[in-house]
């Protein structure tokens, strides 16, 4: 296990077209590795469907093929989701192995449990087909990432003690939410004795960004700290966390959070309060919960750019409560204009439902879905 508690988290890495994700910049994302490399961290996340399945390939290449495999942590995940017949996967995990260019895996997940996607994980008995992957020495240690009720975890991690740790969004914003409900899925891993990994410590930047009361607040405690550090610092000082994974996008992202990471000290409990009072500010301004993961994508039959127009509609949103004028025009209008040129609108919503079955932030897409349309497809 890595002794330093930062993750290279592989799904937004630069992009060469911003709005294909499988155009992973190569060149800025090797930059970027030897640079992680450098500081003395070593650990780097990847899943299957990552960048449209471009992820583990940028991974082989960035990482796997340019460095000694003694000298970094992999971790990926079967995409459980996918799960449809017998076979799919051996086939997958073959699959993984070749594309990452690798003979094991360190850490390997059984990805984004939730009702759902346990069903299929009890069909296909998952957690007996990893265990035989670790006693065959293709995986050195397995668990799963989990986006549901603290309830099913318990329930998960009662059925399966062989689960070695688990992977939680915890954030901030997220620790006392009614939906997310970070703090107690956290309590539930404790107390089966699970280390955590932490996805979303940002909430998907959300949180490297905040309303100007909650930044001041931050930024008068300590001028010098970047607003993601408060996040990622708060995730990191939590009893049982062994690594706080960051999906970063650029250079200045890696050597800021390889900066404060690089000596860890965990926030004090007046930082901490500081942050549930930024939580109030925050609250009033995110309309939508949108971490941008991009599950809800596949299979959309409209090819409607829901992340996107999310944040879009959140940004708008903002900016009307920061100046107190409802009808005030914003940038974000025309970046949908622009942006329905190559996807669907959201009101080409047929209400489907399918994205609401695979977002792991339990939105009701469909109906906010209509209220983006509102906003930015009026005359």
């Amino acid at each position: 296990m890595a002794a330093k508690k930062l993750g290279f988290g592989m799904m937004r890495l630069p992009l060469n077209d911003q709005n294909d994700p499988a155009s992973i910049n190569m060149e800025a994302t090797c930059q970027m590795v030897d640079a992680f490399l450098e500081k003395g961290f070593t650990y780097f996340d990847t899943a299957y469907m990552y960048h449209a399945g471009q992820s583990e390939i940028a991974v082989r290449e960035a990482l796997v093929k340019r460095h000694d495999r003694s000298s970094y942590t992999l971790t990926t995940k079967l995409p459980t989701m996918f799960l449809k017949n017998e076979g799919d996967q051996e086939r997958i995990f073959e699959e993984q192995l070749e594309k990452c260019g690798v003979e094991f895996f360190d850490y390997y997940l059984l990805h984004n449990l939730n009702v759902t996607n346990y069903e299929a994980v009890k069909r296909f008995d998952s957690f007996a087909f990893v265990k035989q992957k670790k006693e065959e020495g293709k995986i050195r240690h397995i668990g799963f990432s989990f986006h549901d009720t603290p309830e099913l975890l318990d329930e998960i991690l009662t059925a399966h003690p062989e689960t070695e740790f688990v992977q939680l969004q915890i954030n901030y914003l997220d620790w006392e939410s009614h939906s997310i409900q970070s703090r107690r899925c956290w309590e539930v891993a404790r107390k089966h004795g699970k280390q955590v990994l932490i996805m979303e410590p940002v909430k998907g930047g959300m949180l490297a960004t905040l309303p100007e009361k909650a930044e001041k607040l931050l930024k008068e405690n300590q001028p010098e700290w970047s607003l993601p550090s408060w996040a990622i610092r708060f995730a990191a000082g939590l009893d049982g966390v062994m690594m706080v994974l960051s999906g970063m996008s650029n250079m200045e992202q890696v050597q800021d959070n390889t900066g404060y990471m690089q000596h860890f000290e965990p926030l004090s409990e007046s930082q901490r309060a500081l942050l549930l009072e930024a939580v109030e500010y925050i609250n009033e301004t995110i309309a939508i919960p949108c971490t941008a993961c991009e599950y809800c994508v596949k299979g959309c039959p409209k090819n409607i750019a829901i992340p996107k127009y999310f944040s879009m509609y959140n940004m708008d949103n903002r900016e009307k409560i920061r100046t107190g004028d409802p009808n005030r025009w914003t940038i974000n209008g025309l970046y949908y204009s622009n942006m329905i040129k190559s996807f669907g609108k959201a009101s080409d919503c047929i209400a489907c439902r399918k994205c609401e079955k695979s977002c792991p932030q339990h939105i009701e897409i469909v109906n906010w879905l209509k209220e983006v349309a509102k906003v930015f497809e009026q005359e």
